[in-house]
């Protein structure tokens, strides 16, 4: 058995697993601890005209964690619609570039968990008192879209309201810069965050010979006030500041939802 080989059998046996224990929670198990928003972008195209979309992780990982902790999940996007995951971070992929990532692999292949991503429900649908919390995940796509996204925006600023535990990771903290408060603020002025580096950023477009972007994350965070921090390059690192959450790339999903389980755990155990 070749090494692509023992891949795709785990990745078939955690899919399973993920799938067993998604259905029999809401077949015969015990009710949801609490129910999380997973907001991905809808597809959009860079700088250089390539198609840009959701990295595969940053659902996969988020989701595996929340579901594993008992919470039901639900994801969807501004538009609503199918949504596009980026070529390189699916573990299929010619490149090899993701072929490590066996929970991604099995949640693209897995029918009850790749059918999350068909048809997912438009964001004008959500309603915060149906959640627990809000985790906005990254990909590319989110530079081009979710600094305009005026309705974005303020659900992410009524989540962090009614005290609700409000993430984002990677490129997805996107959302967070040019939200503001019910009294003018911007939401993330002086709390510490990260999200994608400038360096990491630099190092891709580099890597590519070519300009993705027309501004980035950190610099746009920090003209906010926020105090951005980070754990090295291609780190799995996230902060939490009170309730808001934050991670600083793909690597980050599954610490983004434990910060955010550990968050909802004392306030499930006292109602």
């Amino acid at each position: 058995m070749n090494k692509r080989q023992f891949l795709s059998l785990a990745a078939s046996a955690l899919a399973a697993t993920t799938v067993l224990s998604t259905t029999a929670s809401a077949a015969e198990g015990p009710a949801p601890k609490g129910r999380v928003l997973l907001v991905a972008a809808n597809m959009s195209k860079a700088g250089n005209g390539w198609p840009v979309g959701v990295w595969a992780a940053e659902i996969s990982h988020p989701y595996d964690e929340l579901v594993h902790a008992g919470y039901a999940v639900d994801i969807v996007s501004p538009e609503g619609g199918d949504l596009f995951i980026d070529p390189y971070s699916d573990p299929r992929h010619e490149s090899g570039y993701s072929a490590q990532d066996i929970v991604s692999l099995g949640f693209l292949t897995s029918p009850k968990t790749s059918a999350l991503l068909k048809g997912t429900r438009a964001l004008a649908s959500v309603k915060v008192g149906d959640y627990d919390a809000v985790i906005v995940a990254g990909g590319q796509a989110p530079m081009f879209t979710f600094r305009s996204d005026k309705a974005l925006q303020a659900l992410l600023a009524a989540f962090y309201e009614a005290k609700k535990p409000t993430a984002a990771l990677c490129h997805g903290v996107a959302a967070l810069v040019d939200t503001k408060l019910g009294n003018g603020r911007y939401l993330i002025a002086g709390k510490k965050v990260t999200g994608f580096s400038l360096a990491e950023d630099q190092f891709v477009e580099k890597a590519i010979g070519a300009k993705l972007f027309d501004w980035y994350v950190v610099p746009a965070m920090k003209e906010r006030g926020a105090r951005y921090v980070q754990g090295g390059m291609w780190a799995d690192f996230a902060v939490a500041d009170g309730h808001l959450i934050t991670g600083q790339q793909q690597h980050s999903g599954r610490s983004v939802a434990r910060l955010v389980i550990a968050q909802l755990s004392p306030r499930k155990s006292k109602a």
